[in-house]
């Protein structure tokens, strides 16, 4: 028998704008850093992760020199890439931060065309007391709704194939889902259920930071129970990226 505390896993999505501020005027990828290690998730999604570019590197005096991921990851996660938009500079994409053991992890690209490259970052977590191992997925797909089914499509075939079904699984990120379709899709195909959507009727609205209007970000779930689910939309977060995280206490059932 274990406790409640061996069941609760913490999770948090955030887009981060490639460390910059809304308007790309600083640098702000070490308030980042200090914001995620004070909310203390277990399981961070993150997308717009910047893996190099020269041109940043050269124009802020504090650019990290290691990769973004490695650098948020610091000594408290594991830090697993997924290289999606690769171009003269460098390269940025998805990354998940684990404070738990990651056995594998693959990049699928979910590309349609040369202006938007997107990926699906999947983990395998192992967490201690489970009987069975997490599959953290790490999403951003595009701004067309054509675009985004077809994604949606790929994304559900890959996690038919990939994921046992009594397995716990938390798909997370930027969907862009302006016409909000994604979760009834998700739901059908694949039995995952929106944590801000089963707690408050309703997905977070977390995009732009400082008035969320739209409900861009998401976190879906299976094999779970929803304790809390929070936007974090006010200080500090709103003097950093563009959209606001959004975090989420979650129980196995």
């Amino acid at each position: 028998m274990h406790s409640s505390t061996d069941r609760k896993l913490v999770v948090a999505s955030y887009n981060i704008h490639k460390g910059l501020s809304p308007l790309n005027r600083k640098l702000v990828l070490h308030d980042v850093r200090e914001a995620l290690t004070d909310i203390h998730p277990d399981v961070v999604f993150l997308q717009e992760v910047q893996g190099e570019h020269q041109h940043h590197a050269r124009r802020f005096e504090h650019w990290p020199a290691l990769p973004q991921h490695e650098f948020l990851a610091g000594e408290g996660w594991l830090a697993t890439y997924g290289r999606n938009a690769v171009y003269e500079q460098g390269h940025h994409g998805n990354a998940v931060l684990s404070r738990y053991p990651v056995s594998r992890w693959h990049n699928h690209d979910l590309t349609l065309h040369r202006f938007e490259q997107r990926g699906l970052l999947h983990c395998v977590v192992n967490i201690p007391h489970w009987s069975r191992p997490l599959h953290a997925f790490c999403v951003h797909l595009n701004l067309r709704a054509r675009d985004r089914r077809r994604q949606l499509a790929m994304l559900i075939d890959c996690i038919h194939h990939e994921v046992p079904g009594h397995s716990p699984l938390v798909l997370a990120g930027d969907f862009n889902d302006w016409q909000k379709e994604a979760s009834r899709i998700l739901a059908r195909e694949l039995g995952l259920y929106e944590a801000f959507e089963s707690l408050h009727g309703r997905p977070a609205k977390s995009f732009p930071v400082r008035m969320p209007l739209l409900c861009l970000d998401r976190i879906y779930t299976r094999g779970f129970s929803i304790e809390t689910a929070e936007v974090l939309a006010g200080a500090p977060w709103h003097a950093m990226s563009d959209h606001a995280p959004l975090y989420a206490s979650l129980l196995r059932s």
